[in-house]
């Protein structure tokens, strides 16, 4: 998986995506959504990397499978606000 870290003012966003799905369009109904490369592509993480990146975020936007049932399982992410676009799942963490 790829995560990227955005820096705005004094928050972290995190755009983490599983590798397969970068730089795709996905269509499902009413919604389109792309998985942009200057969003997503960052640098290629592991699983453990990815929670360390999740506690140091303000917020995050996880689109696959894999990623978004790291952040559910380690209590970032509940499975009742993941969405599925095109079947694939696709969270968003907001600390507030």
């Amino acid at each position: 998986m790829f995560a990227k870290k955005h820096e705005f003012e004094y928050k972290v966003i995190l755009a983490v995506c599983d590798k397969e799905h970068v730089g795709k369009k996905f269509e499902d109904k009413e919604i389109s959504f792309t998985t942009s490369e200057k969003f997503y592509k960052g640098k290629e993480i592991t699983p453990e990397e990815l929670i360390e990146l999740l506690k140091e975020s303000d917020s995050a936007n996880l689109f696959g499978d894999k990623c978004v049932l790291i952040a559910v399982k380690e209590g970032f992410l509940s499975e009742q606000s993941v969405k599925k676009i095109a079947g694939i799942s696709h969270g968003q963490i907001y600390r507030v």
